[in-house]
């Protein structure tokens, strides 16, 4: 955490040092956009790319520029070299001077916040310039601070935005009953990437899915697990051991050394680590693979990818703070599973009320769940299906607006 915290200082602090000042003079009149970090970066990204494709084609016309900014680490880090991106920098830390420095340099000609981003300085400062700003996939509830006693502050702030894009009509009814009247429903751009990337395909011999495939041939059921903790790993584990005929691919949320040995001890030998198969050649994984109901998946990049290989997906998280991405999952026609901390969370609150996910709390839960997800696999996953294709539209809505 430390680490972490070192970095995002020194990201911040670069930021708004000369170099990199300068490269944010160069970059004025950009489109700006802010995203937290990797996830909300990719409800930003159908945007972007939208808006790349309606780049000028006469040579009198001025180019696009984008510049993406992050708060986290994990986010700037894998996003740093995207290519759409004109520019990507740590978002200095939010007080007055800095918002004054950084809008002085980059003068963006629109700014759009991802989801939960509400930065005052920023957002009073973006004001004060009268440049257009925008929320996009936004999403409120009655327990957020805006609608406290305490909050009238924070209610103010979202003022600020010229509008406000949200996921659900009752996000805008909450906000149009506290006076904030600038703002539509336009739905969750979350769905349009996840469809994106589902449609794009994989050529699997001979490159990085290759051992996955081996893996999953022939199998009676296969379950894939994404972003797992501890405690979805523990009910996993005795399931799998239960249930000889499954295979398990397993792709945890943390993949450090202490997390990966935790995991190691609790399959006891019945893994196979993805790092090796995908340094072996086609004998030599099928004889690794021979005796494995476990592909652990140790490198990061590929879950959204994965989920296609299952019959039933497990969502991990929801023994913590909350669910990860369920839709990743469900856009492959697969019945969707999950912890039971999910209610903050308003695709899995849709996804069950499609018929397409249940939540579990206990292994009996599991056990039962599994079963069924398995026996009726077509049936609940076509489900799934059509309540990710029933959200599509986000990114058109709002770029429709925004941009024509």
């Amino acid at each position: 955490m430390l680490d972490k915290f070192r970095t995002l200082w020194r990201g911040q602090r670069e930021t708004l040092g000369k170099e990199q000042l300068e490269r944010l003079k160069q970059l004025q009149g950009a489109v700006w956009i802010h995203a937290a970090s990797v996830g909300e970066f990719e409800q930003a990204r159908t945007i972007i790319e939208k808006l790349r494709s309606q780049e000028p084609r006469a040579k009198s016309q001025q180019p696009i520029k984008v510049v993406v900014t992050f708060f986290s680490p994990s986010g700037y880090e894998a996003r740093k070299n995207y290519e759409l991106a004109d520019g990507v920098f740590y978002l200095p830390f939010a007080t007055r001077r800095h918002a004054k420095q950084f809008l002085d340099a980059l003068q963006p000609k629109m700014a759009l916040f991802v989801k939960y981003e509400f930065w005052p300085a920023y957002l009073k400062e973006l004001h004060k310039r009268t440049i257009p700003t925008y929320s996009i996939s936004a999403i409120f509830r009655p327990t957020q601070r805006f609608f406290h006693w305490y909050g009238k502050a924070a209610l103010r702030l979202l003022k600020n935005f010229t509008h406000l894009y949200v996921q659900d009509e009752a996000s805008r009814e909450l906000l149009v009953s506290h006076g904030i009247k600038q703002c539509s429903v336009a739905g969750d751009t979350r769905f349009d990437r996840v469809k994106q990337v589902s449609g794009e395909g994989l050529v699997v011999s001979g490159d990085r899915f290759a051992p996955i495939a081996e893996f999953v041939e022939g199998a009676e059921r296969v379950l894939v697990a994404g972003s797992t903790w501890p405690m979805d790993e523990q009910l996993l584990a005795r399931y799998i051991e239960e249930h000889e005929e499954s295979k398990l691919i397993l792709v945890p949320h943390e993949i450090d050394e202490n997390h990966l040995h935790s995991i190691f001890n609790r399959f006891e030998g019945r893994f196979v680590r993805y790092s090796v198969l995908s340094q072996l050649n086609i004998v030599q994984r099928h004889n690794a693979m021979r005796h494995a109901s476990v592909l652990l998946i140790d490198t990061i990049g590929l879950l959204s990818s994965i989920y296609r290989f299952g019959q039933v997906a497990y969502i991990g998280g929801g023994f913590g703070v909350g669910i990860h991405n369920t839709i990743e999952a469900a856009v492959y026609g697969v019945p969707v599973l999950f912890g039971p901390n999910y209610r903050h969370f308003r695709e899995a609150k849709g996804l069950i009320e499609a018929g397409a996910a249940r939540s579990i709390a206990t292994y009996p839960e599991l056990e039962s769940a599994l079963d069924t997800a398995f026996a009726q696999h077509a049936e609940i996953g076509a489900k799934a299906a059509a309540y990710v294709e029933s959200e599509l539209g986000a990114t058109d809505k709002i770029f429709k607006e925004i941009f024509s």
